[in-house]
């Protein structure tokens, strides 16, 4: 069951029914809407759309409700593209992002929530303040010691290729906020998203702080809070195993002691 981070003492209520238009292909969309300005409990607005004059992803749909129904919906979007991850977001249970997520995916009537467990700015919008914070403490870059090379850090393919499937990732937050245990101790564990960019730099074969990188993952709660249900791999939109890179982590750790 999907639970989201509601302001205290609050509950969803129903809000706005937008009139339907005219058309023979019409389709129902619950969306989520909250207003910290206003002081009032979260609500779900409904809006009707005409399928026939509306483009294939959740983000066209939103977009066309923005421009046409109502502007006071907010939500973040920019390229469109499924590389950037604003635009990440529930849809229909699913964290996922809107501008890749087709609207043939969701069955019914398209419900619409910012993603579950963060603190919500407003609308759609969550608040990616600390989850910004704990990727920064992986030390998401390279970190060497020998003195630089006059052009570049040289990689051989072998090497390169086993970067493919963790550089991917852009940070939409959707595995993270799916994870039941980044949910209850999201203040200790960094998360999938985190880790896999950990799991990233360590394997790295420039780095040259792998000793460091792993002491700083040797905690009770950062690094083992993870108990392989799998829903970050499940749920990342770009097909990446958050989970494998994790469980990787986690042997290294085992090695190093042995």
């Amino acid at each position: 069951m999907v639970q989201f981070t509601l302001p205290k003492n609050s509950k969803i209520r129903v809000g706005k029914t937008w009139p339907k238009p005219d058309g023979k292909n019409i389709r129902k969309f619950q969306i989520y809407r909250w207003d910290p300005d206003t002081g009032e409990n979260p609500r779900l607005d409904t809006y009707f759309l005409d399928m026939d004059k509306c483009g294939p992803m959740v983000l066209d749909a939103l977009i066309k409700i923005k421009n046409e129904i109502d502007p006071t919906l907010t939500f973040r979007r920019s390229c469109r593209e499924g590389i950037c991850g604003s635009c990440a977001m529930n849809i229909g249970g699913i964290n996922t992002l809107a501008c890749i997520y087709g609207l043939d995916e969701v069955k019914g009537d398209v419900k619409i929530y910012p993603l579950p467990h963060m603190p919500v700015v407003k609308d759609l919008i969550p608040d990616l303040t600390h989850f910004y914070a704990q990727h920064a403490s992986i030390m998401p870059w390279l970190e060497t010691k020998t003195n630089r090379p006059e052009k570049e850090w040289r990689q051989s393919i072998e090497d390169r290729k086993k970067l493919d499937g963790l550089y991917e990732c852009v940070m939409c937050a959707s595995c993270s906020t799916s994870c039941p245990s980044y949910w209850w101790n999201g203040d200790k564990y960094l998360g999938p998203a985190a880790l896999l960019h950990a799991y990233r730099w360590i394997i790295d074969s420039r780095d040259e702080a792998t000793a460091e990188r792993l002491d700083q993952l040797e905690d009770p709660f950062k690094l083992y809070r993870c108990h392989t249900i799998m829903n970050c791999t499940k749920t990342c939109p770009k097909g990446l195993n958050p989970a494998k890179s994790i469980a990787e982590i986690k042997k290294m750790m085992v090695s190093r002691t042995v």
